[in-house]
């Protein structure tokens, strides 16, 4: 079994926008680790895609993009993940998130009705990540 999550810190982010009451955080390079059971080493590869926050509310201003996340919450549900988005993020719940940014102490706070991933393409290696 293939597990696959999303790294947050060092994801480059595009762009961050309202289309109606959603808002669309867009990752040019949402930097992705790949488990398999049974296997002692992990892969990086590379993906663009959106994370939707339907009925979105915003605290305070959209941070400024092109940016490179530092890191932070962003959850479903009752589950928060901390630096990560499990993949797949499927929008079964509400939605919040809380990321900072590389470089300004700007942050993005949202609470949605939803919130869901939306990959693109395919992922593209980068490399292999042998255990230390």
């Amino acid at each position: 079994m293939e597990i696959s999550s999303i790294v947050l810190p060092g994801s480059e982010v595009e762009s961050i926008r309202r289309e109606g009451d959603n808002l669309i955080l867009r990752f040019g390079r949402a930097y992705i680790i790949k488990t398999i059971s049974g296997s002692e080493e992990r892969t990086k590869w590379w993906q663009a895609g959106d994370l939707v926050f339907e009925q979105a509310e915003v605290e305070g201003e959209l941070p400024e993009c092109p940016a490179v996340c530092a890191g932070g919450d962003v959850g479903e549900n009752i589950y928060t993940y901390r630096d990560m988005i499990q993949i797949p993020m499927q929008g079964e719940g509400q939605g919040h998130c809380d990321l900072g940014f590389e470089g300004t102490d700007a942050r993005l706070k949202v609470r949605s009705a939803r919130v869901r991933l939306k990959l693109e393409d395919r992922p593209r290696y980068i490399e292999h990540i042998k255990p230390q």
